[in-house]
């Protein structure tokens, strides 16, 4: 069996307002096996992003405790990788330079984190694009840059905050089917937050349907579809349908 790689225990998050408190997790315990593919999803607003930044540690829990590999969070770290849904690269940076970024902050040899680098490059389907700058480059190309730059830092998770949700529907589809094949390949474990249903049962071996704010577990999915997933197959649309049948309203 294989190991928890993420531990949420109880964790809770509550924000200090203008107006008062405002609860945004309530007491959710999770974990994560190493190497799976976990998706949270739930209706816009409803406090996945924030799960996401807490165990990045970019937000601090009010309540309980979150660990990584048997170390509690309490701040940042190159064990955890993570890609946002806006694109944040450095603009001034060519796509080498990106993906070369964290390593090179290490201290890594120049040679080393080049061929690193342009391994994952590669790997993203971005060979002959290594001088080109981000504003050269097409959304979808900007965001396979996020990925290999998360990759090259070689975290052992890797967090995904809908990285996919301001492309086109065309390459959206082809961003799943790639970061699968990725995936497939350079194992890691992943938390991938999603309000799209269909990237939802594309992508995870688990979905973790979560509530209304203030966030909290409604059911969770063990997905038994076999990959490459076909979005017209009949158990995907059963799933579908049994999913949305159980999700909360948009706020």
């Amino acid at each position: 069996m294989k190991e928890d790689m993420i531990i949420c225990d109880g964790l809770e998050k509550t924000f200090t307002t203008a107006r008062g408190p405002v609860h945004v997790i309530d007491s959710i315990s999770l974990k994560v096996k190493k190497n799976e593919f976990l998706v949270l999803f739930g209706p816009g607003q409803c406090g996945k992003s924030t799960i996401l930044n807490c165990l990045a540690g970019l937000e601090t829990a009010t309540e309980g405790s979150v660990t990584v590999n048997g170390e509690k969070v309490v701040k940042p770290g190159p064990d955890r990788g993570f890609v946002y849904q806006r694109i944040a690269l450095f603009p001034w940076l060519t796509v080498m330079g990106n993906v070369e970024y964290g390593p090179k902050v290490r201290g890594m040899p120049k040679k080393k984190r080049r061929e690193k680098a342009r391994y994952y490059i590669n790997l993203v389907g971005l060979e002959g694009f290594e001088h080109a700058f981000p504003s050269q480059l097409s959304g979808g190309m900007q965001q396979r840059v996020g990925i290999a730059r998360a990759y090259c830092n070689e975290p052992s998770v890797l967090l995904m905050d809908e990285p996919f949700g301001h492309l086109d529907a065309q390459t959206r589809y082809l961003m799943q089917e790639d970061l699968m094949k990725m995936w497939e390949k350079e194992k890691r474990t992943v938390v991938f937050v999603t309000n799209n249903i269909e990237e939802a049962i594309f992508l995870a071996d688990r979905i973790v349907v979560i509530t209304n704010c203030p966030a909290n577990i409604k059911k969770e999915y063990k997905i038994d579809i076999p990959r490459p997933r076909a979005y017209v197959a009949q158990e995907f649309l059963k799933l579908r349908q049994d999913i949305s049948s159980i999700v909360d309203s948009t706020l």
